[in-house]
């Protein structure tokens, strides 16, 4: 799991604005990719080697709607696994790399076969906290951003505790 999120968790506002999160974004002098947004280099080195390594990212269904399907490409990888207990939308491109499961144990199983020997992202929120409950997720990676909204959509969902969040990492050595 990797995302970026306020000082106190959270990863968008109540009424899904992310705003302060991503103002970095355009800031900078570097692309982080083709037609992306321009970063630092320190940006571009740090996020361009784990957004080329994404076989397959596994998002809830309120993610998917929100990006509008992401235009019929996965929003990172070369696929997306979408979590969703209602049917896939009626009106989508059948090539597009989405595939649709109800079930998050399901979900990462096929995220995994389709993304190979390439790693598995997941979204955070509600779908991430309970793929993360399940014991699935072998990182997580905070990209912490100084600023407090104070409510909002949770990094973990509803795992997460009320006004405080308790990250605790593995050091690498």
């Amino acid at each position: 799991m990797q995302t970026i999120v306020s000082v106190d968790g959270f990863v968008a506002t109540e009424d899904d604005r992310v705003g302060p999160l991503f103002d970095r974004s355009g800031a900078g002098d570097t692309t982080l990719y083709e037609n992306g947004p321009l970063v630092s280099a320190q940006s571009r080195d740090y996020y361009r080697p784990m957004l080329d390594a994404i076989g397959a990212l596994v998002v809830g269904r309120h993610v998917f709607a929100m990006t509008g399907g992401s235009g019929g490409k996965a929003p990172a990888g070369d696929h997306c696994v979408v979590v969703s207990h209602r049917p896939a939308p009626e009106r989508r491109d059948p090539t597009a790399p989405f595939h649709f499961v109800d079930d998050v144990t399901d979900a990462v199983r096929l995220a995994r076969e389709l993304a190979g020997d390439r790693t598995v992202s997941i979204a955070a929120g509600d779908v991430g906290g309970q793929i993360f409950a399940a014991g699935l997720v072998d990182e997580v990676a905070l990209d912490v951003v100084p600023v407090v909204f104070d409510r909002g959509k949770r990094y973990f969902g509803p795992l997460q505790g009320d006004r405080v969040l308790h990250p605790r990492f593995r050091v690498r050595r």
